[in-house]
C-alpha cells in the first residue's frame, strides 16, 4: 500500500494547559483523495485542522500526545510558514478575506510565498479565475462588498495562490445559500480531479460532505467514533438518523433528541 499523504496518530489537544479537546484522535489522507471530518459544534474538527496546520499555538492550544506525520515527515514542531512551503494551506472557517483589499490583491497575498517568479504566479492566477469565474468579473470589487460565497471562493481562491499539494478547508458551507455551498464543492471536486489537489474538510452538513469526498471521519466530543468510505456512511443507518435526519421511520423531529445519547449504538 502506498503511504497516506497525511498521517494523524491518537494525538490529544490541549488548551490554555487544562482543557483536553481532541482525545486520541486518528485518521489518514491518501495523496490526491477528498477526507471529510465530520460532527456537531464543538466535536473537535476544527481543532483537528489546526493541529495538522500547526494553527494551534495562537489559540493557546498545543498537541500534547500522538504524532502528526506529512509524508513520512514529523510536522508537530513546524510553523505555519514551514506547513506551507511544504504545500498544506488552511482555508479557515468564516472566509477572512481582508476587507479593506480588492479581490485580486486578496488572491495575491496567497502567493507572497511563491519563489518561481512572476510569471509562473499569473498563471495559477488565471487558473483560480478559470475555475471561479464569478472572481474574475468581480475582481476590481473590495472584499467588504462582495457577497458571502464570494468571499468563499476568494479564500479558496487565495490557498489556491500558494500552489498546495493539500488544503484544509474549514466548514465552506456555513452562511451559504444551498446553490452556492453546491457550487463551491463542484469547485473542490474539479480541483481534486483536473488538479489532484488533497482535501481535508471540515463540515458539519454531512450530506453535502459524504456526496463529494471518498472517506469520511465522524468526530463526537473530540473521538473519533465512526469512520469509513463515504459510500459505507452514507448507508449506515446510525448515520442516516442521526447525522441526515432519516432513519427506518422517516425524518427524525427534534423532539427526539433528548434520547440522542442513548440510543447511539456507538457511544453504548
Amino acid at each position: 500500500m502506498t503511504a497516506p499523504l497525511l498521517n494523524v496518530n491518537g494525538i490529544e489537544v490541549i488548551y490554555n494547559h487544562v482543557i483536553l479537546v481532541l482525545k486520541g484522535v486518528s485518521l489518514q489522507v491518501p495523496e490526491g483523495g477528498v477526507v471529510a471530518l465530520l460532527g456537531g459544534n464543538g466535536a473537535g474538527k476544527t481543532t483537528t485542522l489546526r493541529a495538522v496546520s500547526n494553527l494551534l499555538e495562537g489559540e493557546r492550544g498545543e498537541v500534547t500526545k500522538g504524532s502528526i506525520e506529512l509524508r513520512g515527515e514529523r510536522i508537530e514542531k513546524l510553523s505555519t510558514a514551514g506547513m506551507v512551503e511544504r504545500g498544506v494551506v488552511q482555508v479557515m472557517e468564516g472566509r477572512h478575506c481582508f476587507a479593506h483589499l480588492t479581490i485580486e490583491e486578496n488572491l495575491m497575498t496567497g502567493a507572497y510565498t511563491r519563489k518561481d517568479g512572476r510569471a509562473a504566479v499569473a498563471q495559477t492566477l488565471e487558473k483560480v479565475y478559470a475555475y471561479f469565474p464569478r472572481l474574475k468579473t468581480r475582481r476590481t470589487s473590495q472584499a467588504a462588498y462582495t457577497s458571502g460565497g464570494e468571499q468563499q471562493m476568494c479564500a479558496i481562491g487565495r490557498a489556491l495562490m500558494a500552489n498546495p499539494k493539500m488544503v484544509l478547508l474549514d466548514e465552506p458551507s456555513m452562511g451559504l445559500a444551498p446553490q452556492i455551498v453546491e457550487e463551491v464543492f463542484e469547485i473542490v471536486r474539479d480541483l481534486n480531479t483536473k488538479e489532484r489537489t488533497t482535501f481535508l474538510l471540515a463540515e458539519q452538513n454531512t450530506s453535502m460532505a459524504l456526496r463529494y469526498a471518498d472517506y469520511g471521519y465522524i468526530l463526537e466530543n473530540g473521538r473519533v467514533v465512526m469512520d469509513g468510505s463515504a459510500a459505507d456512511l452514507r448507508e449506515n443507518e446510525d448515520v442516516k438518523e442521526f447525522y441526515l435526519g432519516v432513519g427506518g421511520e422517516g425524518r427524525r423531529s427534534f423532539k427526539d433528541v433528548k434520547s440522542y445519547k442513548r440510543r447511539k449504538r456507538w457511544l453504548a
